[in-house]
């Protein structure tokens, strides 16, 4: 049963003084434990904020590090083609007749597939017997707690990062059709679903599409859906997701927006001038690490995007640290955990080095209030506002473990409708024929 739970689912300086002081106040506490931290991880993400932040720690090269005694060792599987979580299942399955020194400690998971290691008893410790408390957590965003959070209540992990998403939208497109680029008036023509759909319409007289993708607005209403999109076994086809697959075969039907699947080339095409794009869906990382701001040639090495709300609060991605059942490194383990999610001068750095929208309250409405603070990606715009509200409306306590296949199986079924290779009776068919054939267990 173990086996099939986790076979079941699957986008990158030291704090000086008083901290690199508490590292080492740390190193002494912890002498008595083991000599090796495994970690696990799917890129460099984490492992740079380690070798950045976290107090005490020596980098050796690439894969290795120091922390005091302890050799800290990452284990780096990209997560193309299930080759992450493949990994990890398989270690974590071996990890009880692991030696001292193999075994996990830390390993990262997203939110998509976040809890079939979360309901999985043996696999994850939960931060309490680490003696991580609420306290400690507070100033954290409820719904960080809510993706790793089991079925017992019990939290089996924590994130740095919150990932509320906004429409990030083309300046210069928006004053030609819209006749303004500020981020409030623009809102007043996407502020719901019938006013986006409005000036879907306004841009395709224009010549341009809303959005690259019917793709790019699938997360904000599978985030805004009534119920788990898998119940009891069951698939079940939410109310908001079916609006998502009618709103989106009208908007292609027109050309309003395209059918290409998300990172594609073709999707990336309007992150360029000529792409023609109106708008992408997406939260920090997204503005600052994926739309091409090296190149001279992008609308975001000019600082021509703009932020608002959008028709609905919505979050993508993030990355939480779980701590993996059998660690001999538990108070490293709970050290890492506490300054790197938890720790309000080790966050402002986060954002300040990294851009990132960290999960904690008091220091992103610091950063929010701070007029000397924006982002040059969008004109010099501080979306952290914006942000902080959209942390607050996040809502994950109907996340499954299935949503990240569902969230692929539907759009690869869902292609077929909207470019009118079947019906769409005979998408949902495909759809729910390949969610039973990935996963055994589930009926509809």
């Amino acid at each position: 049963m173990k086996k099939q739970l986790l076979s079941a689912v699957l986008c990158a300086s030291m704090v000086a003084g008083t901290l690199a002081g508490a590292g080492a106040v740390f190193a002494d506490e912890a002498a008595d434990e083991g000599k090796v931290l495994n970690i696990y991880c799917w890129n460099t993400e984490f492992q740079e904020r380690m070798v950045n932040l976290y107090p005490g720690y020596e980098e050796v090269d690439p894969t290795h590090g120091k922390i005091g005694d302890v050799d800290v060792v990452w284990n780096i599987t990209p997560s193309d083609n299930g080759g992450y979580v493949n990994n990890l299942d398989e270690h974590l399955l071996s990890q009880a007749d692991a030696s001292a020194d193999d075994k996990i400690d830390l390993f990262l998971v997203e939110s998509d597939y976040a809890l079939k290691y979360v309901d999985a008893d043996d696999f994850v410790m939960p931060v309490s017997e680490l003696g991580i408390t609420d306290e400690d957590l507070a100033d954290q965003y409820q719904y960080t707690k809510d993706v790793m959070t089991d079925s017992n209540g019990n939290l089996k992990g924590v994130s740095w990062q919150a990932c509320p998403g906004v429409l990030i939208y083309n300046r210069e497109i928006a004053k030609e059709v819209l006749g303004t680029d500020e981020p409030a008036e623009v809102q007043e023509f996407v502020k719901d679903w019938d006013a986006f759909n409005e000036t879907a319409a306004k841009l395709g007289e224009a010549g341009y599409k809303i959005t690259a993708t019917a793709n790019d607005t699938y997360r904000v209403y599978s985030d805004n859906v009534e119920a788990p999109l898998v119940q009891d076994g069951k698939i079940v086809l939410d109310p908001s997701v079916d609006k998502w697959i009618d709103a989106s075969k009208a908007m292609v039907d027109a050309g309003y927006t395209g059918t290409q699947d998300l990172w594609s080339d073709d999707w990336s095409k309007g992150f360029y001038p000529d792409g023609k794009v109106f708008s992408y869906f997406g939260p920090a990382w997204l503005i600052d690490f994926c739309m091409s701001a090296d190149d001279e040639a992008s609308i975001a090495h000019a600082g021509g995007w703009a932020a608002t709300e959008g028709p609905q609060a919505f979050c993508w991605g993030g990355t939480w640290i779980a701590a993996a059942n059998g660690t001999d490194n538990p108070s490293l383990v709970k050290d890492i955990m506490l300054k790197l999610t938890a720790d309000k001068d080790i966050m402002l750095e986060i954002v300040k080095k990294y851009n990132d929208f960290v999960n904690n309250k008091p220091a992103m409405e610091e950063m929010a209030a701070d007029e000397t603070y924006g982002d040059p990606v969008l004109g010099g715009q501080n979306p952290l506002p914006m942000f902080v509200a959209g942390a607050e409306n996040c809502d994950k306590s109907k996340n499954t473990a299935y949503d990240q296949g569902w969230a692929e199986e539907l759009q690869k079924a869902a292609r077929n409708y909207f470019e009118g290779n079947a019906t769409k009776e005979e998408a949902l068919d495909a759809f729910y024929k390949a969610m039973e054939e990935r996963y055994p267990e589930l009926t509809h």
